[in-house]
Formats: C-alpha cells, sequence, structure tokens
C-alpha cells in the first residue's frame, strides 16, 4: 500500500516537469546579453576571442595584418598609369587627333607603357620609347579615367620622358634610395604588361650597376639595375619598388629569350633627367671629349701586336684611345695613350665606371685625374662640358 502511494507520487511529479520542460521548448526565455550564443558565418566555427564592435580605425587593423607587397601597392597603385601613345595618329595620313575622343581601341597595342607620378604639379616619368615622337598622350587612370598627357621632353641617352597631366591631383609615388641597393632585397614591379593592367610582380635586386654594353643597348648612359621580378612589354616606364613602397627604380627593358632577367633605371638618374626636362624642356650630359677602351688582358694582347705600340706601364685602368678635338679633355691636357687610374680618389676598373662618374657630374664641375702617362703618372683637372647635340 505505501509504495503504490509512492510510486503514484513520483508518476504525478515526472507529469509536472515535463510540461514545464514542453513549456519552456515553446516559448524560450531570453538570455542575459552577455550569454547568448555566438553566431555563426556558413559553416566556419566562430572565433573563441571576444570580437569588439567594429569602429572607424577597423580598416587600419586591416591594413596592417596584410604582408608587405599589399601595402607597398597600395601606397602607390592610384599613381600609377597607363600611357597610350599610338592612339594619337591617324594610320592614313599620321594627322594628331583628339586622345580622348571615343573610337574603338585596342586592348593592348605593343607601344603602350606605365608611367608614375613624381610631384603635386603632375609631371609623370615614363620611358623615351613609349612616348616616341609624340606630343600627346592618352593616360589612364588606375579607376579608368582618361586625360590628355602633354609630353614635355624626351630623353634617348637615359630613356626617360616627362608627361604633365593637367586637372588631375594624385599623389607622387615615394622615391626611395637607389645608391645604397644591395642583391638580395626585395623588388616589386608594378605596371600594365600585355595591356593587364595595375599587375604587380616581385622578386629581388639581382645586381646593381650592370652597364649599357652587358645588356645589349651601348647607347644608354645608365648603370641599370637587375631584378628577376617579371617585367615583360608594357611594363616600361612603371615603378620598381622597394619593399617600403618607395621607386628605386623605373622599367625600362629586358633581354629577349631571358626569364628572370628584367632591367630598370635607378630612380636617382630618371629623376635628375626628368627634373632637367621639367625645368628646360631638355636634359643636358655631361661630355669629355675621350674615346676609351678598358685595360684588360685582350686590349693588352692586342696592343702587343702592334707595329708601333703606346708605351704603357699601367697593367689596369681605362685607357684613352682617342681625344676629340677642342673638348674639355683636349683643354686639358689628356692624351692618347693616357691610362685613367682613378677619378676624385675613387679607383676605375673599366670604360662604363668612367662614363657613369662624368654622367652624374655638373657641367663644369672638376673632376680630378689620376693617370699614368709612360712611365710617369700624374693627376690633372678636367671639368666637364656639354654633350654636343650631334
Amino acid at each position: 500500500m505505501g509504495f503504490g502511494i509512492f510510486l503514484l507520487g513520483l508518476m504525478v511529479a515526472i507529469a509536472i516537469q515535463r510540461g514545464q520542460n514542453q513549456n519552456s521548448l515553446d516559448s524560450p526565455s531570453p538570455l542575459p546579453q552577455d550569454l547568448e550564443p555566438p553566431q555563426l558565418d556558413g559553416d566556419r566555427l566562430p572565433n573563441p576571442s571576444v570580437n569588439p564592435p567594429r569602429d572607424d580605425s577597423a580598416s587600419d587593423l586591416d591594413f596592417e595584418q596584410t604582408n608587405f607587397i599589399v601595402r607597398a601597392v597600395r601606397r602607390v597603385e592610384a599613381s600609377v598609369v597607363r600611357i597610350e601613345p599610338q592612339r594619337l595618329y591617324s594610320e592614313e595620313n599620321s594627322r594628331a587627333l583628339d586622345p580622348l575622343d571615343p573610337t574603338p581601341y585596342p586592348p593592348y597595342s605593343q607601344s603602350a607603357g606605365t608611367g608614375f607620378i613624381i610631384d603635386d604639379q603632375g609631371h609623370l616619368l615614363t620611358n623615351a620609347h613609349v612616348v616616341g615622337n609624340a606630343d600627346q598622350v592618352r593616360v589612364v587612370l588606375q579607376n579608368g579615367r582618361s586625360l590628355r598627357g602633354t609630353v614635355l621632353g624626351r630623353d634617348p641617352i637615359t630613356d626617360v620622358a616627362v608627361v604633365k597631366l593637367d586637372d588631375v591631383s594624385l599623389a607622387p609615388v615615394p622615391i626611395g634610395d637607389s645608391d645604397d641597393l644591395k642583391p638580395g632585397e626585395w623588388a616589386i614591379a608594378i605596371g600594365n604588361p600585355l595591356g593587364l593592367d595595375s599587375t604587380v610582380t616581385m622578386g629581388i635586386i639581382s645586381a646593381t650597376e650592370r652597364s649599357s654594353r652587358e645588356i645589349g643597348v651601348p647607347e644608354r648612359r645608365v648603370g641599370f639595375i637587375q631584378t628577376d621580378a617579371a617585367i615583360n612589354p608594357g611594363n616600361s616606364g612603371g615603378p620598381l619598388l622597394n619593399a617600403s613602397g618607395a621607386a628605386i627604380g623605373m622599367n625600362t627593358a629586358i633581354l629577349d629569350g631571358a626569364q628572370g632577367l628584367g632591367f630598370a633605371i635607378p630612380i636617382k638618374t630618371a629623376l635628375r633627367v626628368g627634373q632637367q626636362i621639367i625645368a628646360n624642356g631638355v636634359a643636358q650630359h655631361s661630355y669629355l671629349g675621350v674615346r676609351l677602351r678598358t685595360l684588360d688582358a685582350e686590349l693588352q694582347g692586342q696592343l702587343a701586336q702592334q707595329e708601333n705600340p703606346p708605351k704603357i706601364t699601367a697593367t689596369q685602368g681605362v685607357l684613352i684611345v682617342a681625344v676629340v678635338a677642342n673638348s674639355p679633355a683636349e683643354a686639358a691636357g689628356l692624351q692618347l695613350g693616357d691610362v685613367i687610374l682613378a677619378i676624385d680618389d675613387v679607383p676605375v676598373m673599366n670604360f662604363e665606371r668612367v662614363q657613369r662618374i662624368v654622367e652624374d657630374t655638373a657641367i663644369g664641375d672638376s673632376l680630378e685625374l689620376k693617370l699614368a702617362r709612360g712611365d710617369e703618372q700624374l693627376t690633372l683637372e678636367v671639368r666637364p662640358g656639354p654633350l654636343p647635340a650631334d
């Protein structure tokens, strides 16, 4: 009897508990705000850490969490443009056309290139071979806007040109130091290769001071930066950046049939020439008036086979093989057969080094040349003049 009463009471208690559970399922009471379950995003599990509300600084936090390449590109991408000089001329009569006209235009042409802003006045640098002989070019900004650009001047000796944009406000690309580059440093190229706008490639600085002769353009007076960052037709005139997003060079050339061999004009050279073009419409180059050859074993062998070879006791340096009449070199007393050993106490081992020192010297500034002339050594002072137009 007692056990039956106990069993009946237990069954009543279970029934009451089931009813309360059902009511809870039908109308759940809200949890306190700080205990609400996290909301899942698709199939991803929630981050166990507490996520603070997003504020205005969230985008800055995202930027800091990106890698250095993204940060470098974001600094400059709006100031890198596409240049389309070939659109200025009619195929029928070469009559200049409006570069902003709505006529159909092919998505890519071999002469299309890249440029980048260097100041707050709308000046941009590019390659001379990109603008060709055009007086105006079509410039396409990153946002797709097309502008008319005026070619202020071009310098075929360094392959640098300047284009002026009006009625546009773009931040200049930060400028880095091209004098202190070391092989192995990061290099980032940005441009419009093969019509693919805003293409970014990366690599390293492979070498510096590559001579124009080494890369097959002996007429250039530039010591090139070599990089393995991919450079293709259309990259010409675009910036080569360091890891911080500062321009250290201007992409200009590749070797036909080679991969991983790209070359850029050091930004110091490109800016120096560009600033002269902005100021004067042309660039001036320093000139001594000598023909030079590197005094190496091959040249010494050739001289030894001559009937009356010049008396040369130096075993290395740069041999003067000709002196131009009425030149700064002649005025300073330089002679055929002199061997240049050093300039301003800096040893010179090849003629390209002499050429670059002269190129970096302002017209009229003094250079002290240490020479070997036969059995004696002497020092002469020479002041470079302007390179003749012819």
